[in-house]
């Protein structure tokens, strides 16, 4: 009863919230709920000296130092229902339907007896809810139980880690043929969509050659250009001077005219 313990710690000690609610297993917010009476629910206090969990001696060490953490001197007793149904409350029982059935959709591995037990139902309105043959079927909305509080979510995660392990794992046939992997099927509407990317890469990239292709051709008309702008001034700078071909044909010709002349 941690919540009945804390009352009674908040009320007969001056620990600090913090050394209550990590004794009792609560968090913080809910022992400050309780402190200023904002908590929903009123709980009598329950005595942890009398029942032995705690010394007087170990509550005055917790007063002296804020950040000491108490020891529980003896583990309470813990007190289980072992005849009769899950008790739930006059204010819960509305539902229970919404509860079964969040747990038939979301956990169809939890056989019927553990549904029963853990929302405390019968079988009857378990196979009702699942046939939709339940008298209030069109008003019952799947829920979590643990939010609607008719379980903890520790009882939860019990009931669905044993359900799990009773289902069977399934059989391997050693002898039977390797699946072909499945061809995916690709629509007329991929492929088109395909086609038309494909088109325009090559487009840019069709683009892109020409474009380094004129700038090729730029560079290398300026180059020529430059050239012939050189060649240009320096026939300007000597006029006289003549190119070194024609120098070379004159003087063919002369040699030839001289030997001519002494043949004569």
């Amino acid at each position: 009863m941690p919540h009945a313990t804390a009352t009674w710690l908040i009320d007969n000690s001056g620990l600090a919230f913090e050394q209550i609610a990590e004794f009792c297993g609560l968090h913080i917010l809910e022992v400050q709920a309780m402190a200023d009476d904002l908590a929903g629910s009123k709980y009598t206090g329950r005595d942890p000296l009398h029942s032995g969990e705690l010394t007087q001696e170990e509550i005055a060490k917790g007063e002296a130092d804020s950040t000491y953490s108490l020891v529980m001197q003896k583990a309470p007793v813990e007190v289980t229902r072992t005849k009769g149904p899950r008790y739930t409350p006059v204010s819960k029982r509305q539902d229970k339907p919404d509860g079964i059935a969040w747990l038939l959709r979301n956990h169809p591995e939890i056989s019927d007896a553990q549904v029963s037990k853990l929302i405390g139902t019968t079988r009857n309105t378990i196979n009702a809810i699942r046939d939709r043959t339940h008298w209030n079927i069109q008003n019952i909305q799947p829920k979590d139980p643990v939010t609607l509080g008719l379980c903890s979510q520790r009882e939860l995660d019990a009931v669905v880690a044993k359900a799990a392990k009773n289902i069977p794992a399934p059989e391997v046939d050693e002898d039977a043929e390797v699946a072909a992997p499945v061809v995916e099927k690709v629509s007329d509407k991929d492929k088109l969509i395909a086609e038309l990317h494909a088109e325009r890469a090559a487009e840019e990239k069709a683009a892109a050659e020409a474009a380094q292709e004129a700038e090729a051709a730029a560079w290398l008309e300026a180059k020529r250009a430059g050239e012939a702008d050189g060649s240009a001034a320096a026939a300007e700078q000597n006029p006289h001077e003549e190119p070194a071909e024609e120098s070379a044909e004159e003087a063919t010709q002369d040699s030839t005219e001289e030997s001519a002349g002494d043949s004569a």
